[in-house]
C-alpha cells in the first residue's frame, strides 16, 4: 500500500513543505519556524516575519 505525503504551502517562505506547525490558520514550515525563533527584533528579517504573520488574521475568501 502506498503512503501519500501531504505537502502544504508555508505562509512565510511560500514553498511546499511536508513538515511544520499550524498557527491558527497559517502553516509554518520547520525551517521558517527555526529562523523566526532565532531572529532578533533589531534584524531586518524580523519585520518581514511580522508582515507575513499579519496574514494569519486575514479572512479566507470562499467563492
Amino acid at each position: 500500500m502506498e503512503q501519500k505525503i501531504l505537502m502544504e504551502r508555508c505562509g512565510i517562505c511560500e514553498e511546499e513543505k511536508e513538515r511544520g506547525i499550524h498557527l491558527y490558520k497559517l502553516f509554518i514550515c520547520c525551517e521558517c519556524e527555526q529562523n523566526m525563533i532565532h531572529t532578533e527584533p533589531r534584524e531586518e528579517k524580523y519585520r518581514y516575519y511580522l508582515q507575513k504573520l499579519k496574514n494569519m488574521n486575514q479572512p479566507t475568501l470562499y467563492s
